[in-house]
């Protein structure tokens, strides 16, 4: 097995649409390991389409508690369950992670309590060992370092830096521009950074029907311009950048050359553009 990632879903916020991507989901292979970063809508296809079995996930790390980086954490373990999945995957997140995990078990309940009895399934409820993230965390050969992002209203959201042996691979999470992100992903040999182009989050905005002026101002004050991406790969020097978490997502008034051309202004190095199922080498 190749060290790699896997682009699951890179659109940013929950909703989909006709031509949209799907949320947020990463699949990293390191060190031997099958690491899942996030759980955002489709996740659980997004795996299977990467020829991965559903069983094969060691690591599960959650970001933070917005619903595209976790609405489908529960469905993803009910169906690894019913697939053959009979031991604990350990689960990274924020706090307030093990309260959806318990309100998962509740919804489900009549269904787990029947397969358990009319299909002899193992126990559901130890399937997920839920951990708070701490600063350093290591998971076998892999050590994981978190720094907390500016996501404004959530406070317990995270950037993350994956290193086993030689390579390192950041990820920014949801966040709006910070100068610590450039040292934090210093070398790495892929940077994955959100990032939005703020023409398309006035477009967005506009033909929201069910939001006011408060999304607009949630959007540009918790995330990063897509120009400032660029800016952060090259002042950390990392091997490769790659966007996901696009923010606008599907809209045909914003091309692929609208990221390109935001990013190149400072960054000249291997890019890539998120797009769902995309794999990278490390």
């Amino acid at each position: 097995m190749s060290d790699s990632l896997a682009l699951l879903g890179v659109k940013g916020g929950p909703a989909i649409r006709p031509g949209s991507h799907m949320p947020t989901s990463m699949l990293l292979r390191l060190a031997g390991k099958t690491i899942l970063i996030d759980a955002g809508l489709g996740v659980t296809r997004g795996i299977c389409d990467q020829g991965v079995t559903l069983t094969e996930i060691d690591l599960i790390v959650i970001t933070h508690l917005h619903s595209d980086h976790y609405l489908e954490l529960g469905p993803f373990f009910h169906t690894a369950w019913t697939a053959g999945l009979n031991r604990t995957i350990p689960v990274f997140g924020p706090k307030g992670l093990d309260a959806y995990w318990a309100g998962f078990q509740d919804s489900m309940r009549f269904d787990i309590d029947l397969r358990v009895r009319d299909e002899g399934r193992c126990d559901f409820d130890s399937l997920a060992d839920i951990q708070v993230i701490d600063d350093v965390m290591t998971f076998d050969d892999i050590t994981l370092r978190s720094l907390r992002n500016v996501h404004p209203p959530i406070t317990d959201t995270f950037a993350l830096r994956f290193e086993a042996g030689d390579k390192a691979v950041a990820f920014s999470g949801d966040t709006a521009y910070m100068d610590e992100m450039a040292p934090f992903a210093k070398g790495a040999d892929l940077l994955v950074h959100e990032a939005m182009l703020r023409d398309g989050v006035e477009a967005l905005c506009a033909r929201m029907t069910n939001g006011d002026e408060r999304l607009r101002t949630h959007i540009l004050r918790s995330h990063t311009d897509a120009v400032d991406v660029g800016r952060i790969a090259r002042d950390a020097g990392v091997r490769q950048l790659a966007l996901s978490h696009m923010v606008p997502d599907g809209d045909p008034d914003f091309t692929d050359q609208h990221w390109e051309d935001a990013v190149r202004q400072h960054w000249d190095g291997p890019f890539f553009l998120g797009k769902d199922g995309m794999k990278i080498t490390l």
